[in-house]
Parts: C-alpha cells; structure tokens; sequence
C-alpha cells in the first residue's frame, strides 16, 4: 500500500464518520417536524419488530406536524402505542387511518441539554476523526520502517493527512454549529 493509498482510506474513513455524524443529528428534534424522527420507533408487527418506515407512510402535514398512515387498518393502535413508548416524548392522536403526530414545543432547559448532546455527538465525531489520523499515520511510518517509502514521504503524507484532519474537523464544527442554531431558533 503506498501513501497516497493510505491518504485515500483516511480521507474515505473520515468522510464515512462525517455522514454518521450527519444521520444521528437528524434523528436530534428541533422544534420543527421532521420524519426521520420516527426512524427509531419500532413496531410489533405480527411478531416481529420492524421500523415504523416499513409499516406506515411518514409525511410532513405542517410544519409542526408528522402525519403517519399505516398501511393496515389493524395497526393504527399498535403504531401510536409504539410511538407513545418511545423515549422521544411524543403524543400521537388517531384521527381516522391517520395518525398525527405534534411536535411539542421545546422548553429553555429543553434546549440545553440538545445543545449538549449535540456537542458530545459533534466531539465524539472528532475523537473518531483523529484515530483516523493517527492510524494512517503509523501505517505511512510502518512502510517507512519497511523501506517502502522515504523520511520525505513519511513528512509529507502527514502533513496532508493533518489537513485533512483539519477540514473534515472543521465540517464537524460547522454541522454543530448549525444544529445549534437550529435548536436555539425554534
């Protein structure tokens, strides 16, 4: 493997953690509705437990507001059930075949302690980051050892690898940044 192959699979790896990072701040409530919220609740379904996506139709019916359409009449009280139970603090309501789902308002304190999820979320993302770092950068020094490669080498594949690490840990304090604004807007 030669540096820029390692250079490559670091900057891959990191990108993966960055989009890790992105997915699980979607799943932390704003005040604003949104689908993916739902995507942890799971539901009974004859037996076996499945993602409330795979038995009901998720949509946005304001902006407050998520409207989830089971695809069997039968599971209505089994999805609302499910979703009440959760530990996102939501209440549904039956309204026919639909099932609404307000988003609450979000208290002071509320909004403190996302804003604290989300920066331990955000330094974790990092954290994984820098093992990213250090990993690539003993294997640039293990093909140096080796004889693979030279001490020139060896110099300049870390000091890319550190400005990658510095951009794709900027990226991260950009996405906590804007979460946060987002909390502290609604």
């Amino acid at each position: 493997m030669s540096t820029a192959e390692i250079r490559q699979t670091a900057e891959h790896k990191m990108q993966q953690s960055i989009e890790s990072f992105k997915s699980g701040l979607t799943k932390i409530r704003t005040g604003r509705a949104n689908p993916l919220l739902l995507d942890t609740v799971h539901v009974d379904y004859y037996g076996s437990m499945l993602p409330l996506s795979q038995v009901a139709n998720l949509s946005l019916l304001d902006a407050r507001t998520i409207g989830v359409a089971p695809w069997e009449k039968g599971m209505g009280a089994k999805i609302e059930k499910a979703i009440r139970e959760s530990d996102l603090g939501l209440n549904p309501s039956s309204q026919g075949d639909l099932i609404r789902v307000p988003m609450p308002p979000m208290t002071e304190e509320r909004r403190k302690e996302l804003t604290k999820v989300v920066r331990g979320d955000g330094e974790a993302a990092k954290i994984a980051i820098r093992n990213l770092r250090r990993d690539a950068n003993e294997a640039v020094k293990r093909l140096v050892k080796d004889k693979l490669a030279s001490e020139d080498d060896d110099r300049r594949s870390q000091e890319e690898i550190q400005k990658l690490t510095d951009r794709m840990i900027a990226e991260v304090d950009r996405l906590v940044a804007s979460k946060e604004q987002d909390i502290m807007a609604v």
